[in-house]
């Protein structure tokens, strides 16, 4: 069962599957909801609780186009995750030193 998003919290809401997957659809431009849960297929109701989430912690801005309201990604209140995974950069360059390291060392054995 998905963890309940708190309405200040980007790293839960993006815990859910479903809403990451929103989030993607959303870098090509605005989407109605009846466009998301259509592609996602899920229901409108699902797909507009999940935007919900999303509004509330600053990742979806929504904004009305006559009849219909448009979602759009708001990709700075992702700023926080990025930053958190930054902090992991340094790690995972030395991890591919190493493996590149360790393959090279390979081949010369093999020769």
């Amino acid at each position: 069962m998905a963890r309940a998003a708190t309405t200040s919290d980007a790293f839960n809401a993006i815990a859910e599957p479903q809403r990451r997957d929103i989030l993607a659809l959303l870098r090509a431009g605005e989407r109605p909801v009846t466009d998301l849960a259509r592609e996602l297929g899920m229901s409108q109701p699902g797909a507009s609780k999940h935007l919900r989430v999303l509004r509330e912690v600053g990742l979806v801005r929504v904004r009305e186009a006559g009849k219909q309201r448009l979602y759009g990604l708001d990709a700075r209140g992702l700023r926080p995750v990025h930053e958190w995974i930054g902090g992991f950069e340094q790690f995972w360059s030395e991890s591919f030193d190493r493996l590149d390291a360790y393959v090279r060392d390979l081949k010369e054995d093999d020769r």
